[in-house]
């Protein structure tokens, strides 16, 4: 993974930008050296066509991507809409990364934890290990040096 070769992530949405959504794209930011393109377009909701358009749509993004990032949140509110993602990246084999509901206040549901590959918490470390994981297969062990004074 460089600059010119950056990992395609697609992120759950319901055609809106919601915090979740917003975070992730925060914690990925933050790690030095990890490069993605968001292959997520939530402002992109087709405007006719109704429900096979939406489908079309999702389809599309999907399967530009290298690895899907379900949202537990979303999956709870919007339960049938991101199934729908989820499927579409099965068909298309595309690993699955789930992450846990931010605050760690309630649970991710066990039906998105059975359809994941991965289950990791909101931690910037964790969500791009498993993205280099899922997508493309690389080595994430680290070692941490810890300095006595």
């Amino acid at each position: 993974m460089s600059e010119k070769n950056p990992i395609r992530v697609f992120v759950t949405h319901t055609f809106a930008e919601t915090d979740d959504y917003l975070r992730v794209f925060e914690f990925l930011e933050s790690v030095d050296r990890f490069y993605y393109l968001n292959v997520s377009k939530p402002e992109e909701m087709p405007s006719r066509g109704g429900l096979e358009a939406i489908k079309d749509e999702l389809i599309a993004q999907i399967k530009e991507a290298e690895a899907v990032v379900a949202l537990a949140t979303l999956y709870a509110e919007q339960k049938e809409l991101v199934s729908y993602q989820l499927d579409v990246a099965e068909a298309n084999e595309k690993p699955i990364i789930a992450i846990r509901p931010f605050g760690g206040m309630l649970e991710t549901l066990p039906e998105l934890v059975g359809r994941a590959n991965e289950h990791v918490e909101w931690n910037e470390r964790a969500i791009v290990d498993a993205l280099k994981r899922q997508a493309r297969l690389e080595d994430t062990t680290r070692w941490d040096v810890i300095d006595f004074p």
